[in-house]
């Protein structure tokens, strides 16, 4: 007996009601005190929250706070969701209405301590027609502070590994994370790998605007 197709989909929870707008500040760096974290959406994934993450912007990089507060066990590599990784997604153009990666696409992930020589890696998957260079991993710079019961990192992006990042034209970014955790869940942003493959749903992903200097 064949299967209804209402069936086939996912389960509905409340955060796939509501679709997340919400501003980004200008910086020159990362500021030390009076941190804007970007919104806690774990109540409506559904998970418990243990970390938090801020986003900032200026015409030459992107800057990512990521304060996790639980302690570092392990980091992986090439497993990265195995172990204590942050992965970050970003669509430079914000492209709603394509339904699956572009160019525009990028996928990297971070950690707080080497692993197998890695501090931080684009993994970004392109179609073959959308295919480009993927970044230079020495381009990435990772600032981190590792504590008995938590641990930081301090993340910066310049303009010239992010393709289409064009901010005197294009004011908006598609954005998303997932923070893995040793032998735990991970905890998400807008959408959760519990229901959706994460890098290939970047419509999915959250709508931020970048405030004015």
């Amino acid at each position: 007996m064949s299967s209804s197709p209402l069936e086939n989909l996912p389960p509905l929870i409340p955060s796939d009601f509501f679709a997340l707008t919400c501003p980004i500040p200008y910086a020159k760096k990362i500021p030390e005190r009076r941190i804007p974290y970007l919104p806690d959406r774990t109540d409506l994934l559904g998970e418990e929250g243990f970390s938090k993450v801020a986003l900032f912007w200026n015409e030459e990089a992107l800057f990512i706070k990521a304060d996790v507060y639980k302690p570092f066990e392990e980091a992986l590599y090439p497993d990265f969701r195995e172990g204590d990784s942050v992965e970050v997604f970003i669509d430079t153009r914000d492209l709603k209405m394509a339904g699956y990666p572009t160019k525009f696409c990028h996928h990297f992930v971070f950690f707080p301590v080497e692993s197998k020589d890695v501090f931080s890696r684009e993994v970004s998957v392109f179609r073959e027609e959308d295919s480009h260079p993927l970044c230079d991993p020495k381009d990435l710079f990772v600032e981190v502070k590792v504590e008995k019961l938590s641990y930081q990192l301090n993340i910066t992006i310049p303009s010239h590994a992010l393709h289409g990042y064009e901010p005197a034209s294009f004011k908006r970014l598609g954005f998303t994370y997932r923070v893995n955790r040793y032998q735990g869940e991970p905890e998400h942003f807008a959408l959760s790998s519990t229901y959706y493959q994460i890098e290939k749903h970047p419509s999915l992903w959250a709508s931020l605007l970048m405030e004015a200097p």
